[in-house]
This record gives C-alpha cells, structure tokens and sequence, in this order.
C-alpha cells in the first residue's frame, strides 16, 4: 500500500516506466512509509497485468506469490535483527530466512546482526546470474541500505557498477550520508517527502490516534512515527522523563536511574536529545519543534541554563549515542547523565 502523501510521488514515479533505471534510491525522512512504498512498487513491477496507473493488480500470479512472500523473481536484503518485521522478506538472509542461531543445537543463540553482511550480497550474485521465471523484471530490494557494513557495499557497488540486464534494485534509506558515494552516484535519486502537519494530523486522527499533533511534532513530523508513539509501552516512562527534564536544576537523578533502568538506552537518549534540541531552540529561536506543548517549561529552563554548559552537555550526550548499544549498566549511565544535565543551570 501507499499513503495519502505518497500519492504524488507514485505518479510522477510512473513517468520513468518506459526506461526504468537499474538502481532506484528512495531515500527521506525516518517514519514517512519508504519501505511501505518500496514493496508497493516492488509488487507493481512484478504484476503481469498492471492497471494504467502502474498499480498491481493484486490478482495475476505473481500478485499471489508476492503477497505471499515467495515470489521467485524478488529478493529482500535486510538485517537478520530485522527479519521478520517486513513483509515479504522471505529472502531476508542468503538462505531465504534469518539466521538467528549460531549453528551449534543447545547453545544460546546469538544476537541477530544490525548489519547487512557481504554474504547476504554474494548470495544475490546467483540470483541475478538466473533468468526471470517468468519472464519479467527481477527486483532486489535493500533495507535500510545504509546498514550495509563495508565489505557488502563494495561487493553492492560491483553489482551496481555492470547491472545484470532484467534486474531492479530498490534501496530504501534514511541515512543517505552513511552511503557510499559511489553507490549514490549509480542510483537515480527519489527523495520521499514528509507530508505537511495537517495532512499527518487527518490522517493519525483517522487511525484513532489521540492528540495527533503532540505526537506528530515528538516524531519530528513523521506520521508512523507518531503512530508508533501512540501505542508506545514506553509512553508512560517518557512522561515521567519529560517531568524530570523539565524540573532542570532540580531534575532528580537517582530518581531517573531507578525507574528508567529497564528502558533500552537508545529510546531514552533520544528522548534526551530531543529535548536539548528543544531547550537550545527555546534559546535561539523561542519555538522547540519535538515539545511544543511544554514551551512554558522550555521558556523557565531556558532562563537559567548556561549556554556553553549546554553545548558541552549536548556533545556529551552525542558520545553516549555512539555506545549506547553496549552491555553497560543502565541505571549508572542514566543516574550519571542527569545529574550533568543539573549542571548545565546556573546556581
């Protein structure tokens, strides 16, 4: 499926059909249904019988197998972390599913790799050496490609380099700058567009999301973002860190250790780091973008924060990010990250 805001996008995507490119690269915003639409057009390239608008039919053979994951003409290349969580991605690993084990029957399986791994790359060299069982386009399509680790992108670019003739590449990004150029420069550029507030807000409100604009600008715009937000078990601990945040000097530390310490990491550094973006937009600008429906808190912060404190503060929190999936203890990590956060108010 595509979403209300894709709809432009689908349309003017329609004039490349009669010289479609070898690689297309549909790159944007975190949240905005890149994906959604890459296997939507992924499946419209696959139909034998197409309507005029260059949708799927959703009844032809091919339509059946891809709705059912084992179309033989298509390939989806994804971390084994996120097999299972896209549809369709039957072919996820070189085996055709996630490799979530480490061989040995007994032991403890390992954690699945948030890499794409050049393994997973060879394995479509022999998929693109065959023919199209049925006669048609072959299509591959690569999720998140800026997980692809260095040595899959470079056996990606021999690829791109000398395409097979009949295949598709579709990669899918939110991280554009983490690509290598020379893969860039091979891909015919899609830039996916966030749709405006109003346009997310009737469509959130018509998921039955409650307080669509709250969430929306917490998602920095991006409406499945949002979405995810609404029904975000995490939701109630985010409250109580937005509460904390906004007590500044008198943020308690202990107290956040203690109850975000089963929060993963990552979730609540972003929450962080939102928020500091806010405080220092309150600084310059008067206008936080993630919680505007806190600005009075922002504007008393913002009074007694000390700027070059902050700055630091804010880059110490960056280097964070860069550990953040390491085994560390959570609750010592929160405890020591707010109480710097007191210290970026003056006395």
């Amino acid at each position: 499926m595509i979403y209300p805001w894709q709809s432009d996008d689908w349309h003017r995507l329609q004039q490349l059909r009669a010289h479609w490119p070898h690689a297309l690269l549909l790159h944007g915003e975190a949240g905005v249904g890149k994906m959604d639409f890459a296997q939507h057009l992924a499946q419209s390239l696959l139909c034998e019988t197409p309507a005029t608008n260059g949708e799927a039919c959703g009844t032809c053979p091919a339509c059946l197998w891809f709705q059912h994951g084992n179309h033989p003409d298509y390939r989806v290349v994804l971390p084994e972390a996120l097999a299972g969580l896209v549809s369709t991605a039957a072919d996820a690993s070189p085996d055709g599913s996630a490799d979530k084990s480490d061989g040995d029957e007994g032991k403890k399986s390992r954690t699945p790799s948030k890499e794409i791994k050049i393994d997973q790359v060879r394995a479509l060299m022999d998929f693109c050496a065959l023919g199209s069982h049925r006669g048609g386009m072959r299509v591959v399509l690569i999720y998140p490609a800026a997980m692809l680790n260095a040595a899959a992108a470079n056996a990606l670019l021999k690829t791109l380099e000398e395409p097979p003739p009949g295949v598709v590449f579709l990669l899918v990004s939110a991280r554009v700058d983490r690509l290598l150029p020379t893969i860039i420069s091979r891909c015919r550029r899609w830039p996916m567009r966030v749709p405006s507030p109003q346009e997310a807000s009737i469509w959130l409100a018509a998921q039955g999301v409650d307080d669509p604009a709250g969430l929306l600008a917490q998602a920095g715009g991006a409406p499945l973002a949002a979405l995810a937000l609404a029904s975000d078990e995490n939701r109630a601990m985010r409250d109580f860190l937005l509460a904390q945040l906004a007590a500044g000097p008198d943020c308690d530390a202990f107290a956040c250790g203690e109850n975000l310490q089963k929060v993963p990491v990552p979730l609540v550094l972003g929450w962080l780091q939102r928020w500091l973006y806010d405080l220092l937009a309150q600084s310059t600008t008067g206008r936080p973008r993630y919680f505007p429906g806190v600005a009075k808190a922002f504007a008393r912060c913002a009074q007694s924060a000390d700027s070059a404190a902050l700055a630091r503060y804010m880059k110490t929190v960056t280097r964070q990010r860069a550990v953040e999936n390491h085994p560390l203890n959570a609750r010592l990590v929160f405890e020591e990250l707010f109480m710097g956060y007191r210290g970026i108010y003056t006395a």
